[in-house]
């Protein structure tokens, strides 16, 4: 295993932006936009399958300071997809700006904007609104061939061929076999077929989806968006409002949270289109309820799973199937749901003979799904490991020593994991760590606490990607600038998880510099170099990659200029920090003075620009491990302890790597013990504010304990793989596993709330 000691990377570096969000300065959207924008309000459906017969806004046009109101006869009627994917989207082309269908509870009707928001929220309730009613498909398991089409349009297009068909309600299907699985599962001493379901949850970031737009001084539309996505965005926003993109430019300031919900664009053609009608300048931000109600939250799943082992524990087949429910429209669909299976079925890789990956991604008239860190891993994970969980129990056999006898290894071919190589794997080393600091001996055998309460414990492993291999693309430019320190600009986005940190600590690693001394900016799509976008947990290990290629052709480039002004050869000269130097003498030239060597009579440039993409994409992997106590009388479970271990390869900056893995922890605990979306009778989100939708405070966190074991990424920079999504992973299936110990019962619905712990009694 490579590894050397780094000046900079490995470091617990303070995040470039700390003091500026410590002071409250003005670094989000609505802080950084001027104050005489145009309000945008957007009317809702109240139907969740419907066609608008007659909108009338005679009256609301006539409330003083409205400017426009906009409906389905105003907007160019050219489908597109709002998921920040690469050209050519997986996704379908499914939306218009305004339909005349209404798809869901929460679909656009009409987009009003005025110069106030009461002015805006008044012509709003003033539109009169004729529908014709429709039969709702709002059963995910009852959407594929059901005789109401969600999307029967004739334009419904499809940029890639994924098993989807709009007349079936289905947005992809696909299966893949590896081996005789039915012939290997004839044979198992145990065979358990299981069925899960996860809920919708909502990222819940606490800045809202927001966008401003406005014409700048050439007459082009610029947008300022919390997205992450600025390149894709640019290209939606060119298809659906039918510019060129040389006529767009798409910037983000600071993202006030993402979760994945911003790798969608979820408002920005709105505001966008009222610019390109008025003249104006334009902001729209949506309320916590919109946010609630016409986001783009997690994919509901029902995951089968099979499972086939021996009775000394060896898992020999597992055969998943995926009914994802993508909702009224399909971004995201065709990709979250492959996660289920490639990202759960090679955790068992050490054992497995044969697997078959099976799934459906069916349409609704539910709020459309999108992405959330996990993508889709998060709810294979939980039923696999829910599973193998259930056959330790059956075999009287400790969990951990299941899972060492089966999981992948350093130097195994991953088959279900598209043949990859796991080069750099500490799973084993995280599981025997894990067990070690949380006392697993101890805490595992369940303990009777008096009065009605048990103490005991839960087990879980994980495994997620570090980015879209073959397909993501980062890009970095390194500058020298005139006092001889450095500009950083990228085109990936910092959403709170320090990026533009960890990026200049790479820059400082690289150009022996401090951090200090690396200026980071970005994301702009007139400025910085294209990269994907921030998602698919790329930013450390694509764009990374893509700085530490910069920095060093920046690096020659350097010495380039440094040996002409010592009139020798590029061979003759050394890069020493500050300074370059020709060897074997003392003579030196200071980078502030090639600094300003490169701005007189040179045609040398003092800047480089690298672009980096990866055939493969290493799995970071961890372990959890969680120790609750649960009130048998009320149901209430709570968390006591919660350990992770986990392996991203070298860990860039510690400090954000933890913070990263707590955070993750948080929202895994979340939605497994609360966070709940419900509809009623018709469709409509019982959840729309944060009073229904209760998240965890850290009040309910326990005590978190995170830890890393090293392994070395040959592909990565400096060794790195991935974190931002893996953390997210482990609590479900853990915490479920706990609560089994607890009370004989296996819950395989998300959340597992205190009244269904109460209720449910063992069969």
């Amino acid at each position: 295993m490579e590894q050397r000691q780094y000046k900079t990377v490995g470091k617990s570096v303070r995040k470039k932006d700390s003091m500026q969000l410590l002071l409250g300065k003005p670094v989000y959207t609505q802080d950084v936009v001027p104050d005489n924008a145009l309000v945008v309000k957007i009317l809702r459906s109240p139907h969740p399958n419907a066609i608008v017969r007659e909108i009338n806004t005679t009256a609301a046009r006539k409330v003083p300071d409205v400017v426009g109101i906009y409906t389905w006869e105003d907007v160019p009627q050219t489908r597109f997809a709002i998921a920040g994917q690469t050209y050519p989207e997986p996704s379908p082309y499914d939306r218009l700006i305004i339909d005349r269908h209404v798809r869901f509870v929460g679909d656009v009707v009409a987009i009003i904007a005025a110069e106030t928001e009461q002015a805006a929220e008044k012509a709003k309730k003033l539109i009169k609104v004729k529908y014709d009613l429709l039969e709702p498909v709002l059963d995910f398991r009852k959407a594929k061939d059901n005789a109401t089409l969600v999307h029967p349009e004739e334009d419904w297009f499809p940029p890639c061929q994924v098993g989807g068909d709009n007349k079936r309600n289905l947005v992809a299907s696909g299966q893949e076999e590896h081996g005789d699985v039915d012939g290997v599962m004839a044979s198992c001493d145990i065979v358990l077929d299981r069925t899960y379901h996860t809920k919708a949850f909502n990222q819940a970031m606490m800045e809202t989806f927001r966008t401003y737009t406005d014409m700048d001084r050439y007459g082009r539309l610029h947008v300022v968006s919390s997205t992450q996505i600025v390149f894709h965005a640019r290209r939606i926003l060119s298809r659906a409002l039918g510019i060129p993109k040389s006529r767009i430019r798409v910037e983000k300031p600071r993202i006030g949270g993402g979760f994945g919900a911003k790798q969608t664009a979820v408002c920005e053609v709105y505001p966008a289109f009222v610019t390109l009608k008025t003249g104006r300048p334009a902001m729209l931000i949506y309320t916590r309820e919109e946010s609630q109600i016409a986001g783009s939250p997690r994919h509901e799943m029902e995951i089968r799973v099979r499972l086939g082992a021996s009775k000394d524990g060896k898992i020999r087949v597992l055969d998943l199937y995926t009914l994802s429910n993508s909702g009224a429209y399909g971004e995201h669909g065709p990709t979250t749901v492959g996660l289920s299976g490639h990202k759960s079925i090679p955790l068992y890789t050490g054992s497995l003979e044969a697997f078959r990956f099976g799934y459906d991604v069916v349409y609704t008239n539910l709020q459309a799904a999108g992405a959330y860190r996990g993508y889709g891993a998060t709810q294979g994970i939980f039923a696999l490991e829910t599973t193998v969980n259930e056959l330790a129990e059956q075999l009287g056999m400790d969990p951990t020593v299941l899972r060492d006898r089966n999981m992948v290894k350093e130097g195994m071919v991953m088959p279900a994991y598209y043949g990859e190589v796991a080069n750099a794997c500490a799973l084993d080393r995280c599981m025997a760590h894990c067990r070690d600091m949380f006392g697993w001996e101890e805490k595992y055998p369940v303990r009777d606490m008096g009065n009605g309460k048990v103490r005991c414990a839960g087990v879980a492993m994980a495994m997620q990607g570090s980015c879209i291999s073959s397909l993501d693309v980062g890009s970095a430019t390194v500058k020298l600038s005139d006092d001889g320190t450095y500009n950083l600009i990228i085109g990936a986005a910092d959403m709170g998880t320090g990026c533009d940190t960890i990026l200049a600590q790479m820059v400082a690693e690289c150009m022996d510099c401090s951090v200090e001394d690396v200026a980071v900016f970005g994301a702009d799509t007139d400025v910085s170099p294209y990269d994907s976008g921030s998602y698919a947990s790329s930013t450390t290990y694509i764009t990374g990659k893509a700085v530490e290629k910069a920095s060093t052709d920046l690096k020659k480039q350097i010495c380039t200029i440094g040996a002409q002004m010592m009139g020798c050869t590029e061979e003759e000269v050394v890069f020493e920090s500050t300074r370059v130097r020709r060897v074997n003498t003392d003579q030196t030239v200071s980078l502030q003075d090639i600094s300003y060597k490169a701005q007189l009579f040179n045609d040398q440039v003092a800047q480089a620009t690298a672009t980096h993409t990866s055939p493969v994409s290493p799995p970071p992997y961890m372990v959890g491990m969680v120790e609750i106590e649960l009130d048998k009388l009320t149901g209430l479970v709570t968390i006591l302890d919660f350990m992770a271990v986990v392996d991203c390869g070298i860990p860039i900056n510690p400090a954000l790597s933890r913070i990263q893995t707590e955070g993750g922890l948080v929202q895994g605990i979340g939605h497994t013990l609360m966070e709940n979306v419900t509809y009623d009778a018709k469709g409509r989100p019982m959840e729309s504010s944060f009073m229904q939708y209760k998240l965890p405070t850290r009040l309910d966190m326990g005590k978190l304990r995170v830890e890393f074991e090293h392994s070395y990424e040959p592909t990565g920079p400096f060794g790195a793989k991935s974190i931002g999504e893996i953390v997210i992973n482990t609590p479900a299936p853990a915490i479920a596993h706990a609560i089994y110990r607890a009370t004989g019962v296996w819950h395989r619905e998300l959340p597992i709330t205190p009244e269904k712990v109460a209720m449910t009694k063992p069969e």
